[in-house]
């Protein structure tokens, strides 16, 4: 009896352990796959570092774009930026050191499409008919798409701190928007482009952090950009076509490209591969923060009460993400 019971517990383990590795085989050939944290404890001083910068560098990326958009074409802004983005990073040492497979070159290509190409193309467009409101309170479901597919693709829910601070951040995106939100400048297509926009985004992060725990962050992102800059080129040069010249567009464009581009995706890279893509992306829900601040510094916009509580629940969203992750089975 305790000779069969020896033996049948030591099929099981056999057995279980050939499937782990069948369900690592699955993942490293699905194209789109994703990976836990390698830090699943609470944030650490420079998971924060990067968190917050992000959003800083983030946060203002949607007043250049409408600087950029005062006299250039949405083609023209998008190319700029990822043009100066992926300089950028291939005049950084070590961004072509690390060789990658080849079986990983379908992911990079697909990220250039899903993280670079479509969302900054749709963005620009987008923000001609949607006022800035209502795409902080849209590009705030980024951290809910991330962890529905993150959830999907790990077979496992957010732990229980992070499912609090998705709801309590999503509401405080909600009640920064409300107050701006319903103008005219909202429309139908404009909602619906950054909507495809946010799911690229949530599929992307998923993706890049295996990627990034493989290879690093620069390496990733320097050809993630350059194969991104040929992708948009064609909507590039008709927008120059339909463009004018202003120094303020160019240096704002400028900013967007080198800092809030090139920069910023390899810091993206680095705190998903550390945090996990949908930690990572709680980041988001600060952004419209950030952008209530730079209203009120640079253009003497008035912030209302409903929006200051929102601002507090983003804070406390994104603290709650920061927690020790325990996902549930």
């Amino acid at each position: 009896m305790l000779r069969s019971i020896s033996v049948d517990f030591g099929v099981e383990a056999a057995t279980d352990r050939r499937l782990k590795v069948f369900q690592s085989l699955m993942a490293s050939t699905r194209l789109i796959s994703t990976s836990h944290a390698t830090n699943r404890e609470a944030f650490s001083a420079s998971d924060w570092g990067l968190f917050f910068s992000l959003a800083l560098i983030w946060g203002g990326s949607f007043l250049f774009i409408a600087i950029g958009l005062d006299a250039f074409h949405p083609g023209l802004v998008t190319l700029l930026r990822v043009g100066l983005g992926a300089s950028t990073l291939a005049l950084i040492p070590g961004a072509r050191a690390t060789k990658i497979r080849r079986d990983d070159w379908g992911r990079i290509i697909a990220l250039a499409v899903f993280w670079v190409a479509v969302p900054f193309s749709l963005f620009p467009i987008a923000q001609q008919w949607v006022d800035s409101a209502v795409a902080g309170m849209l590009n705030g479901a980024v951290p809910i798409f991330t962890a529905l597919i993150a959830a999907v693709l790990l077979r496992s829910a957010p732990g229980p701190m992070q499912i609090a601070g998705l709801a309590l951040g999503f509401g405080g995106i909600l009640a920064i928007a409300v107050p701006s939100a319903g103008g005219e400048a909202s429309t139908a297509i404009g909602i619906l482009l950054i909507i495809v926009a946010t799911i690229g985004y949530a599929i992307s992060l998923n993706m890049v952090t295996p990627l990034q725990q493989r290879y690093g962050s620069l390496p990733v992102m320097a050809r993630i950009q350059a194969i991104a800059v040929l992708m948009v080129t064609p909507f590039g040069l008709f927008g120059l076509t339909e463009s004018t010249f202003a120094w303020p567009s160019l240096l704002a464009v400028l900013v967007l490209g080198t800092l809030g581009t090139g920069l910023a995706f390899v810091m993206m890279g680095t705190l998903a591969g550390s945090v996990g893509a949908t930690r990572a992306s709680f980041l988001t829900y600060l952004l419209p923060v950030v952008a209530l601040i730079l209203g009120v510094v640079f253009r003497d916009e008035v912030i209302s009460p409903i929006s200051i509580a929102g601002a507090g629940l983003v804070i406390l969203g994104a603290f709650l993400a920061s927690r020790r992750e325990i996902r549930a089975r």
